[in-house]
């Protein structure tokens, strides 16, 4: 019996996962450059010193919520890239997806999605490795359709250069802040049209 009260004990909260939380709530609240470790550590029940036992800064804290806010869309790509479907359907509904989901977190995390832009603007490593995971898995999709002959790539390099031009406009975070004005439907229309062109592209083996 007392081996089950064990193993029904609720498991603590992690400490960072929860100084994290505290400072996405803090932001959304108040906006990040009013957000205080001093703050953070009071609702957290601890001293500021001990945040920095967690995280060395502000900065590396607030990296740490855009990073959180950042892991349902590459789980959400991962996700599109491993399913059994076409390359050429997969690629379509992976890029399409991710403008959406940014377009989501924008309009639901608007503070957060700022920071991610300025974070990206200023090329900070959580901003680098999540632009890495995503064109990964867009990566991955091409090679899946080059390997069974969807795709007719000329030269690798330049087709994912070409991708990443291509995609740029309407999946950087600048931009889709630019555009959080215009009507969803009509700016996925457009990104819809430009995925159309890439697709071609790559199936006729332009590049």
């Amino acid at each position: 019996m007392s081996h089950l009260r064990r193993t029904l004990e609720p498991v603590p909260e992690r400490v960072d996962v929860r100084l994290v939380s505290i400072a996405a709530e803090h932001i959304r609240r108040a906006g990040a450059k009013r957000v205080t470790v001093v703050g953070i550590a009071e609702e957290a029940g601890m001293t500021h010193a001990n945040v920095y036992r967690y995280f060395p800064s502000k900065e590396a804290l607030i990296d740490a919520v855009v990073a959180d806010a950042l892991k349902p869309v590459e789980q959400m790509m991962a996700d599109i890239a491993g399913a059994p479907d076409p390359a050429d359907d997969k690629l379509e509904r992976l890029t399409l997806a991710l403008a959406h989901a940014y377009r989501d977190l924008a309009e639901k995390e608007r503070a957060i999605f700022e920071l991610y832009a300025g974070i990206a603007a200023e090329n900070r490593s959580v901003a680098r490795r999540h632009r890495g995971r995503v064109f990964m898995f867009v990566e991955r999709v091409v090679d899946e359709g080059a390997g069974i002959g969807i795709f007719r790539l000329r030269d690798r390099e330049v087709t994912m250069s070409f991708l990443g031009d291509i995609f740029f406009r309407f999946s950087h975070p600048s931009a889709i802040l630019l555009d959080l004005g215009r009507p969803r439907e009509l700016m996925e229309q457009r990104f819809s049209v430009l995925i159309g062109v890439a697709l071609r592209t790559l199936v006729s083996g332009f590049v």
